[in-house]
């Protein structure tokens, strides 16, 4: 209820900005004013993150810096490792052998079963009787759904400083802990996420603009880590401090969410999440569109949800940093703009019908240009990480600026309405993994 009410203030005053703008300021929408300090604040990110790049270089030509490495770190730190899996009788298995060759010796590996109805108990009982290094956990039927869940059943069965998540179609290189655990370094640090990387891209239009989508997530992650911004847990390989955990109350049951809503409470409780940008975890895109789109319905109301159940304490927490907070806000517009975009289409049609004199072409010039944003951000992206021609880094910028927003804005729009008037549930939207993953074994040699 107080998330309803929230946001239906929220929307009330937008559209009272709006009409106020449509009324009384000499600028054609305040949407434009909106735009303008998204593309202002992306900016100004992406040069924090370009300087603090360039101070590095210069530093390690001069020998005088070399980062933290896994060498450095004056104790190897246990690490427990968790793999929720529920249905995934497709690429549990493989998934385990995956993470059995990790050039590590101080981890342990649990998978927790959740409620599965396939073969996946009996696939990782027989793998847990190969071998000790494998332990597992079968929740009951009555067992409270989710993956938060999961985890706070995996907190209290397992011993490690760090817990290491994956999902049950990852896939990592064997150095991964080594690469990434250095992060840790800093006592401050609750949570660090790897770089996400899709290894079906070529499947189809679907998976190669999500692959990409991805790619411009790690350049805005690497952005906010660069000026140790509010940096957000995406779930598959993310790591977090078990001391950190236990602070914030472990993780939230009622979530749909639960990597965005464990960050956020980090943030409000001090806590630092950073981006390893240079540690992959590979996993499986979703090649169906209907798939897709229940992916990313549970991705932005979980999203949109975080933000209202904690905005208070994002306001007046005396624990997060100025710096983060600002980043929060920042980041809120990505899911203001979709809406005051359709209500400014509203606006403008209900005055085209009743006469009023006006130029509709400022208010349709908004979705090609929120296209090109997307676009212009993607070919930066696509050329740094990917090492595209021009020709094929600008056909590729095009094509997923367009899905971006072709997705993103009716997504956005519909679960707000739904946050408004429909009754809160706990729909996950079950992502199906196997049907594209290669074997483990061959995986890494294929990434480009």
């Amino acid at each position: 209820m107080k998330d309803r009410l929230i946001l239906s203030i929220l929307l009330i005053l937008s559209w009272i900005i709006l009409f106020i703008f449509q009324k009384y300021v000499p600028i054609q929408s305040a949407i434009y004013v909106l735009f303008g300090l998204m593309i202002g604040y992306a900016v100004l990110i992406h040069a924090a993150d370009f300087h603090k790049k360039r101070k590095i270089k210069k530093l390690m030509k001069k020998g005088a810096y070399k980062g933290k490495t896994f060498e450095d770190m004056e104790n190897e730190p246990s690490v427990s490792i968790v793999i929720p899996a529920h249905n995934e009788e497709n690429v549990i298995e493989e998934t385990i052998k995956n993470i059995l060759s990790l050039d590590y010796k101080n981890y342990e590996l649990l998978v927790i079963d959740d409620r599965s109805d396939d073969n996946t108990p009996e696939i990782i009982k027989k793998i847990s009787a190969k071998t000790r290094k494998v332990n597992y956990f079968i929740r009951g039927e009555n067992s409270f759904p989710g993956k938060s869940a999961v985890m706070n059943d995996a907190l209290s069965m397992t011993k490690g400083e760090i817990i290491c998540v994956f999902d049950a179609d990852a896939r990592i290189e064997p150095d991964f802990l080594k690469k990434i655990l250095p992060y840790f370094a800093e006592p401050e640090v609750a949570a660090v996420q790897a770089r996400k990387v899709i290894t079906n891209r070529e499947t189809n239009f679907l998976t190669r603009c999500q692959d990409n989508e991805y790619i411009l997530d790690t350049q805005f992650q690497a952005n906010r880590d660069s000026i140790k911004g509010a940096v957000e847990l995406r779930g598959n390989g993310q790591l977090v401090r078990r001391e950190a955990v236990l602070d914030v109350g472990g993780w939230n049951n009622h979530s749909i969410t639960d990597d965005l809503d464990l960050s956020t409470r980090f943030h409000l409780r001090g806590w630092d999440v950073r981006f390893a940008e240079s540690v992959n975890v590979y996993e499986e895109g979703i090649t169906g569109l209907f798939s897709l789109l229940r992916q990313r319905r549970r991705w932005i109301e979980g999203s949109i949800r975080r933000y209202l159940d904690y905005a208070p304490d994002i306001l007046t927490s005396k624990k997060i940093s100025l710096r983060v907070t600002i980043d929060m806000l920042a980041f809120v517009s990505e899911f203001i703009l979709p809406v005051w975009l359709l209500s400014e289409y509203l606006i403008q049609g209900i005055r085209l019908a009743n006469g009023v004199e006006d130029n509709i072409l400022y208010s349709l010039a908004l979705l090609p240009l929120l296209a090109l944003f997307f676009t212009i951000g993607l070919i930066y992206s696509l050329k740094k990480y990917k090492g595209f021609s021009l020709l094929e880094t600008l056909k590729q910028s095009i094509e997923t600026g367009i899905y971006m927003v072709i997705i993103w804005i009716p997504m956005v729009t519909y679960i707000v309405l739904k946050i408004i008037f429909a009754r809160r549930t706990m729909d996950w939207g079950k992502t199906h993994h196997g049907t594209e993953i290669p074997e483990a074994n061959t995986l890494i040699e294929q990434m480009d």
